[in-house]
């Protein structure tokens, strides 16, 4: 018997600007409650039909009720770009900034997030990321004006 692909999650990194990102979202998830209380970078599952984009897009304006102009992937360490989260998923991580109109002021959090805030690098640390998440944190931090390496 073969195993199946893994499944792909898309998530976004919106920064305050694709030009010189000094901020970025992160949403606290509200459930289950094996993930409450934790952080992530907002997106979910494709869908059956949908490309990556498209999935990145409409999981957006569900969790966060937003609009984003998507930039480049930050490509992870797998062959295909993307992320190891678990055995059988992958997360592809797009940077994103919000619309200009949506540009001020926090997303509002929807169903499976309590909490949206925006941190700078030196606040990154300061709640606690989905484990998986971490490895996918620390390269943006690298990224983000003000931001360091982590070693």
């Amino acid at each position: 018997m073969t195993a199946l692909p893994p499944t792909l999650i898309v998530a976004a990194a919106i920064v305050d600007t694709l030009s010189a990102p000094t901020c970025v979202v992160s949403a606290r998830r509200r459930a289950p409650d094996a993930v409450a209380g934790q952080w992530e970078l907002p997106g979910g599952k494709v869908e059956s039909g949908e490309t990556p984009e498209q999935a990145l897009h409409r999981e957006l304006a569900e969790e966060l009720s937003v609009t984003v102009t998507l930039g480049a992937r930050l490509l992870g360490p797998l062959q295909d770009g993307t992320w190891p989260l678990t055995e059988t998923l992958r997360m592809a991580v797009w940077w994103a900034e919000l619309e200009v109109a949506q540009r001020h002021g926090i997303p509002a959090p929807g169903e499976a997030h309590d909490e949206v805030r925006w941190l700078r690098a030196d606040e990154l640390d300061s709640v606690p990321w989905l484990a998986p998440d971490l490895p996918i944190v620390n390269a943006i931090r690298t990224h983000l004006v003000g931001g360091i390496s982590k070693s």
